[in-house]
């Protein structure tokens, strides 16, 4: 059964590390989806905690996006970053 859920969005202005956004907007580009509905997503999956259910082509791109974006980044580095 597919029920529509009523929601309310609002803007936000969030940093994140400049090559990340770059392969997570050239994931949603693939997907065919807006930045925000695949970081609503990615949320709500990982606050389920399960992961998002990307099949075998999108993280091949996903691979391939990081590789062309020179995003070494991983979950292992999620609290170890730091600027400068």
């Amino acid at each position: 059964m597919n029920k529509t859920v009523k929601i309310e969005r609002t803007q936000t202005g969030i940093r994140i590390e400049k090559r990340l956004l770059k392969v997570m907007k050239g994931t949603a580009e693939y997907l065919d989806m807006s930045l925000g509905d695949l970081v609503e997503g990615i949320v709500l999956h990982a606050f389920d905690g399960k992961i998002p259910p990307f099949n075998d082509d999108t993280l091949k791109k996903i691979a391939t996006l990081k590789d062309v974006y020179d995003c070494d980044l991983d979950a292992n580095l999620s609290h170890k970053m730091t600027e400068g």
